[in-house]
């Protein structure tokens, strides 16, 4: 049955083959019918290894599919294989696979022989396998492993770093002369209201034996595929080389511009022909506009004032982790906007190409950020807590040429968005070894620089740089958490790139969840709206929209306004309601279940390609139809056809799992390698059922008893990662983490209390009355002690509370001794916080409240 299966698939490739040959390029997905085996099984290239253990894996595919926000996830190898049939008559092309993202280190063998090599979890690449194919069946074999790696960029992240091919694959078939991988870069160097230049660089490549002259003509067609602009121009290319070739076409007149108001695109045609001879079309979408960032007046766009206000994004999903589909990705955009908001701040990797497609053509600004972040609290090296710049000098020029190579990369891929409006060296890199400080700040300028040649058309910024003396090393600061307060009029253009960090389970609460933005000191009293909002300020990011898997616990995770399984919080409501003007909407109440109700964000999947899904989400309702609260388990079941979920042919829904029902909601994504249309019903003990059918578009029919079905998989628990990678004592986990205080005298604000140097401290600005410093761990942890520095013994008598939501706080120490170190157990069970405040009930003039080193010694909670 499988071998008359993958026979069918042979032709159809056979024929796409035969059409590919005949035109100057062809690109088709290759994302369906692999096989895949966790481990690292000797000869696995080899055309003869027993596959018969493995399993049919279909792209987008993670590792440690299915995955539901767990600490942990697996680590190591895995092994993809696909059958691929090539005709006669594409003998004699260039044959390539490109690859849009593969976590981490990738090894591509065709026919048992190596063809390529990518290390880098988050950008594409692309690897000629024209020597290593013949006509008939082809044998694909990727290798890849997701573990740590000392030299590799990112060392460190709070996020999840599961492997796999878990983006799109394409087979792509060009002549020898052709418009290389991403090839083509389009500015517009002069913009105005009435016209505007375009300006083309295309990097023409020939395979060739001998040197060719090849004819370029490149067009600029509108949105109605009007022909606006063309050049044409002459260019020798040596033989087995390329060649750059700049053109500047003919002023567009009255040109559209690109805006999130207006997401105009054109198109740019790159026709190329040798002696009169098509051999290659070459098609890149761009939009024209102007951007500039300043110190003093913000953020323009197309020469007028623009407030950027925006989310960060994590690229994960409920159950397919990482591996998300073409059209989850759009969905991520699309939901973003709809809550009134128009910039996006990629945390913090490059995102997929579809996710830039999405923001282009739905209006959203985007920031794009390279895979260079830490995180606090970092142990031995080891794993992803560890230092962000490597400590050992042996290290850090591979890790530098890592940084750099993906950088590089994601200018490549993504610079002929309109949306990317900056380019972002880093995230919190500060959290580096004290002794690898000063070689990690010379090495962001080292990056800035690298970035700036890559693309001078863009700005770079240092993300995350509240900390460290980073945040003038590039043209734009981007300042998380207490950055919000800290830096005000910095003299350098700027962005609060995080601010909020709620965490909390659906539903939350109808709040914006502004965190310390308000906390602006000289804006505490003011009754004005978004007060923060400064002249000289660009734009600021919640953090975060959705939530999504992290390593340092599952409560991190949940930070986001739009849940896991993309179901909107209250929160999401509140900005939509406040920034758009959309109603609150009528929420669920307690009531009697009587029926399920069971939609889809739409009913017909296009393609088998694995492009495309349906976002499902099942209902309680009462018998009158109302929507309630009450979350009993539901099951939804595939009664028929080609669908499956991440956990295979149905998913089991409980208030008491991580795969959870909350707040009388539930959902998550089917998708469907076949055509045909795909029964599916909701179902839950002693209430009405509830059915819908989805319909697959394309070739690959599904045949009832004969096409695979999609096995049952569980959800497995691996170990958390910092289980597997911290010590087993406690870690310091306060500092250089974000804080907050009653008020600050100049010179000795809250953040010197846990900068780790007690020689400098921070002093409350009250004379008398109360004053309290407050420390954000990030996470949940416990407890274990707690050290307090001050910087004589004359400070006041002190309490040391305790919080997880900074809403309700638990005392765990009052400290009456006049000293001027204190060591304080906190061992009980029960201590375990996100916060920790110091409060100092009664300030005098004679005893100021004041602290030289707070530090928190601390294990996840979990």
């Amino acid at each position: 049955m499988i071998h008359l299966l993958r026979l069918g698939v042979a032709i159809c490739l056979s024929l796409l083959g035969a059409i590919a040959a005949a035109a100057p390029r062809s690109s088709e997905p290759l994302n369906r019918d692999w096989i895949f085996t966790l481990g690292d099984p000797a000869g696995a290239q080899e055309p003869a290894h027993d596959t018969s253990t493995w399993a049919r894996a279909d792209l987008p595919h993670s590792f440690s599919e299915p995955y539901f926000l767990g600490t942990g996830f697996y680590v190591g190898h895995g092994w993809y294989r696909k059958t691929l049939d090539l005709p006669k008559g594409a003998m004699g092309r260039r044959i390539s696979l490109e690859f849009d993202g593969v976590f981490q280190d990738a090894a591509i063998w065709v026919n048992g022989r190596k063809a390529g090599r990518h290390v880098g979890g988050y950008t594409g690449f692309s690897v000629d396998i024209t020597p290593f194919v013949k006509s008939g069946a082809n044998l694909l074999a990727v290798h890849v492993n997701n573990e740590w790696n000392a030299r590799v960029a990112p060392r460190a992240g709070e996020h999840v770093f599961s492997g796999g091919i878990y983006r799109n694959v394409r087979l792509v078939m060009t002549d020898s002369v052709h418009v290389a991988w991403y090839g083509t870069f389009v500015t517009t160097p002069q913009v105005s209201d009435d016209e505007a230049t375009v300006r083309v660089q295309t990097e023409l490549k020939n395979t060739r034996s001998r040197a060719v002259s090849v004819t370029l003509v490149s067009e600029v067609l509108d949105a109605s595929g009007r022909r606006v602009a063309q050049q044409r121009s002459e260019r020798w290319v040596p033989a087995g080389g390329a060649a750059i070739d700049v053109q500047t076409l003919p002023r567009i007149a009255r040109p559209r511009l690109w805006s999130p108001e207006t997401p105009y695109l054109y198109k740019l045609v790159s026709h190329l022909s040798v002696k009169g001879r098509p051999v290659d079309r070459f098609e890149t979408p761009f939009g024209i506009r102007t951007l500039r960032f300043t110190a003093d007046q913000g953020f323009f766009l197309n020469g007028r004032h623009y407030y950027m206000v925006g989310a960060n994004v994590h690229q994960d999903q409920a159950g397919w982790g990482d591996g998300v589909t073409d059209g989850a990705a759009r969905r991520d955009v699309q939901m973003v906007k709809d809550a009134g908001f128009n910039f996006i701040r990629g945390s913090h990797y490059p995102h997929s190409p579809a996710f830039t497609k999405a923001t282009d053509e739905i209006g959203l600004l985007f920031w794009s950020e390279a895979p260079f972040w830490g995180i606090g609290g970092f142990g031995a090296d080891g794993s992803w807590l560890s230092s962000a710049y490597p400590p050992d000098p042996a290290d850090r020029p591979e890790f530098e040429a890592s940084v750099l190579q993906q950088a590089a990369e994601m200018i490549r891929i993504h610079r002929n968005r309109p949306s990317v409006v900056i380019w972002s060296a880093s995230n919190e890199p500060f959290f580096t070894v004290g002794e690898a400080m000063e070689p990690m700040r010379e090495f962001l300028k080292r990056e800035v620089a690298f970035m700036h040649a890559q693309d001078p058309t863009r700005p770079v910024a240092i993300g995350g740089a509240q900390r460290g003396g980073i945040d003038k090393l590039g043209d734009v600061a981007g300042y998380n958490g207490d950055g919000a307060t800290l830096f005000m009029n910095p003299g350098v253009p700027s962005v609060v790139s995080e601010y909020g960090s709620t965490m909390v389970d659906r539903p939350g609460a109808f709040e914006p969840g502004f965190g310390l933005m308000p906390e602006t000191p000289d804006q505490k009293a003011s009754l004005r709206p978004f007060s923060w909002r400064y002249p000289w300020r660009s734009g600021e990011a919640l953090w975060c929209a959705f939530d999504h898997g992290s390593i340092a616990s599952i409560e991190f995770g949940s930070m986001g306004f739009i849940d896991y399984f993309r179901l909107p919080k209250r929160q999401y409501h509140w900005y939509r309601t406040h920034y758009r003007g959309v109603p609150e909407p009528v929420w669920p109440v307690d009531g009697t279940p009587a029926q399920l109700r069971l939609q889809a964000h739409q009913t017909v999947l296009h393609g088998t390609q694995g492009l495309d899904d349906a976002h499902l989400v099942v209902s309680v309702h009462d018998a009158a139809g109302r929507a309630l609260s009450n979350s009993p388990d539901v099951t939804l079941s595939i009664v028929s056809g080609p669908g499956k979920f991440p956990t295979g042919r149905s998913i089991r829904f409980s208030n008491k799992s991580l795969v959870a029902i909350r707040d009388g909601q539930a959902a998550i994504t089917l998708r469907s390698y076949f055509a045909g249309e795909t029964v599916v019903e909701a179902t839950s003990p002693g209430l009405k059922p509830a059915r819908i059918t989805i319909t697959t578009t394309g070739p690959d029919r599904f045949i009832a008893g004969r096409s695979p079905l999609e096995p049952d998989r569980p959800v497995i628990a691996y170990p958390a990662i910092h289980r597997q990678s911290l010590p087993d004592d406690p870690i310091n986990v306060t500092t250089s983490r974000p804080t907050a205080s009653s008020g600050s005298q100049a010179g000795h604000e809250a953040p010197l209390a846990n900068d780790g140097d007690a020689a400098t401290f921070w002093q409350a600005d009250a004379q008398t009355g109360e004053a309290y410093w407050i420390g954000h761990l990030e996470n949940v942890y416990a407890l274990h002690w707690l050290s307090v520095q001050m910087p004589d013994d004359q400070g006041p008598d002190f309490v040391v509370e305790i919080s997880t939501d900074q809403l309700g706080w638990r005392q765990v120490a009052d400290v009456k001794e006049r000293r001027q170190n204190h060591e304080i157990a906190l061992f009980d069970v029960g201590h375990k916080a996100a916060f920790l405040r110091i409060r100092f009930p009664a300030v005098t003039p004679d005893h100021p409240a004041r602290l030289s080193e707070v530090r928190v010694f601390a294990k996840p909670d979990h």
